[in-house]
């Protein structure tokens, strides 16, 4: 059996560089394959300035914000199209000021689907969404009840994150699913928090390959419009899991089974940001810039917080942002390479 069903990774997840010029111009993915992107995460890298994630489902222009509890908002010279192999922007400084530079990362989910719950007898509240079970990724939009509910995600298998946030009403903070803390409790991205337990946001109740389980939290399941992004893991592709770290600048090695294009850390035992890692903003080890998906704050560099493997990522800092003595820490990561090709060809490191 292959070690992977994926050998390009890029024709489902990009990351992408570009400076902006102030007017409008269109942003051309450069992997192996064309990708149309589905959900598209925007940062200003050289200044400070907030997030800008949008996605297919909800439509071009409209707008969310990792950093705030702020409901969608809707912006004509935003992203202005999803593209082919790429997107399309407008004048708006938060993706395009002219020569401050950006970064966006992209994934591709590709199919659609809607579920009428009381006739499928799938989950109980309907759902509609895009999803792409080879990378195991969907979007899913849904109006909420505040009360216990099931939605259907589109996957073949069970998600192991989630992200929900709130569409229609401000103040709602983005909420966090993530196997490796269990159903009853969650994170918060537009947040330092540590990791929370409630039975209000998940109903303590792990998604299943059909459903993702609700509470009565208006974070995740308020009357309104609410939008989530799901991720089953493939291997060789994505992985999402945990490790516990000992703040030795010669730190722990986590396993991937993938050279990483995208790793994002959070500390679930104390108040630290979210550090977003990629394989574009420098190109060797050791020392990668980041961002947080937390602040506003433009890229932060020369920290030496990782170095990215062919195999895995290993902790390089003794800061405690990802490396405290002691704590659990979550990450997400996506691959610029499997470990090994179903054809056998290994992965390198930087």
């Amino acid at each position: 059996m292959a070690y992977t069903a994926i050998n390009d990774p890029t024709a489902y997840f990009q990351t992408k560089l570009w400076t902006g010029n102030g007017g409008t111009q269109s942003i051309t993915l450069d992997g192996l394959n064309n990708m149309q992107p589905d959900w598209v995460w925007i940062k200003e890298r050289s200044e400070t300035r907030g997030h800008n994630i949008q996605d297919s489902v909800r439509g071009a222009t409209k707008y969310l914000d990792s950093r705030s509890a702020g409901a969608e908002a809707t912006v004509s010279n935003t992203l202005t199209s999803f593209d082919s192999n790429g997107f399309s922007l407008g004048s708006y400084d938060d993706v395009n000021k002219s020569s401050q530079t950006y970064v966006s990362w992209n994934w591709k989910a590709g199919t659609s689907f809607t579920n009428d719950a009381s006739s499928t007898g799938i989950g109980t509240i309907d759902s509609a969404g895009s999803f792409n079970n080879d990378a195991g990724f969907s979007i899913v939009s849904w109006t909420g009840t505040l009360a216990n509910g099931t939605v259907k995600h589109g996957l073949s298998t069970a998600p192991k994150t989630i992200f929900i946030k709130c569409r229609g009403t401000g103040a709602r903070s983005w909420v966090v699913y993530h196997d490796s803390i269990g159903n009853t409790k969650h994170l918060t991205l537009s947040e330092t928090d540590a990791e929370a337990t409630s039975s209000a946001s998940f109903n303590n109740t792990s998604p299943t390959s059909s459903v993702f389980s609700l509470g009565s939290s208006n974070n995740a399941n308020d009357n309104t419009t609410m939008i989530a992004y799901c991720f089953a893991e493939k291997k060789g592709y994505s992985k999402f899991g945990s490790y516990t770290a000992t703040q030795n600048a010669d730190g722990t090695f986590i396993y991937t089974g993938m050279k990483s294009a995208f790793i994002m850390v959070k500390n679930t035992a104390a108040a630290k940001n979210w550090y977003i890692f990629n394989n574009k903003t420098l190109g060797f080890n050791q020392r990668n810039d980041y961002l947080d998906a937390n602040t506003t704050d433009a890229e932060e560099s020369g920290n030496n917080e990782i170095d990215i493997l062919s195999n895995g990522f290993k902790l390089r800092s003794g800061g405690t942002g990802t490396n405290k003595s002691g704590d659990k820490y979550i990450y997400m990561a996506f691959a610029e390479n499997p470990f090994v090709t179903s054809t056998g060809v290994p992965a390198t490191a930087r």
